[in-house]
């Protein structure tokens, strides 16, 4: 990153967004043909589960010109085998890892969470998930936020927190809401139909006011990991990508 580049506008892309392509020195082909040298990187394109394989998948990234800067979204129920994930993310140079918890086991999971990060120096931000996930509610996610920090914070996917509704799921209002505890942000953006059925969009074409999001980042002085997600066209990427790639460096 620039010394003018403010960590809101230096983003990498979701590999999740290239789920249909699962070899992955293409993936990072693919990452560089929308502008971007960055990646998070999630289990679609990665075993988790086994460092030593996954020192091969760094290397390929690597050769492709694309870094790792976070791993995820993971989901946490406090089993001791899932220290192996702070191990990739270390392993790759990454300093953040997405999650989930969930509701039976949250209580035994983010202390062993908490724990692992001190020790791994690894960021963690509990990804907001709509509301068909537990942790999709603001009230909710500050109870989570509240037993985990310093820790673990907040990883803002933006479209699904519009998912829940104007009143609650305004994505600034969250970023306003949770400063000091944004350790991610994923910038995705949705429209909606009549019967609340969501449909990905380009960044900042939908309902999210991207420009209001990105100057409130700054101005909390968000510091943690970025990138673009795109869901839509998963055989065909790329085009859509560009044009997220493009609103973003498009911002006053």
């Amino acid at each position: 990153m620039s010394s003018t580049t403010s960590p809101a506008r230096d983003f990498g892309v979701q590999s999740y967004c290239f789920r249909e392509f699962k070899d992955n020195p293409t993936v990072a082909r693919l990452v560089r043909e929308t502008g971007l040298d960055k990646v998070e990187v999630c289990a679609v394109h990665a075993d988790f589960n086994d460092p030593a394989g996954w020192k091969e998948v760094v290397r390929q990234y690597k050769d492709g010109g694309v870094s790792i800067i976070s791993i995820g979204v993971q989901t946490f129920t406090g089993d001791d085998r899932e220290e192996a994930w702070f191990e990739c993310a270390a392993a790759a140079g990454a300093r953040h890892l997405s999650c989930h918890f969930q509701v039976d086991t949250y209580l035994r999971a983010i202390p062993k969470v908490r724990r692992w990060a001190r020790a791994h120096g690894i960021r963690v931000g509990i990804h907001t998930h709509g509301g068909y996930m537990f942790g999709g509610s603001p009230d909710v996610m500050r109870h989570l936020v509240g037993l985990g920090s310093p820790e673990i914070g907040l990883c803002l996917d933006t479209a699904w927190a519009l998912q829940i509704g104007p009143a609650r799921g305004n994505p600034v209002d969250w970023a306003r809401g949770f400063r000091g505890h944004v350790t991610g942000i994923h910038y995705k953006d949705f429209t909606f139909e009549s019967n609340g059925q969501w449909q990905d969009t380009v960044v900042g074409e939908g309902n999210l006011d991207l420009p209001a999001l990105v100057r409130e980042l700054e101005d909390g002085g968000f510091d943690g990991m970025a990138v673009l997600e795109y869901e839509a066209d998963p055989a065909d990427p790329v085009p859509a990508l560009k044009r997220c790639v493009e609103r973003m460096r498009a911002l006053a």
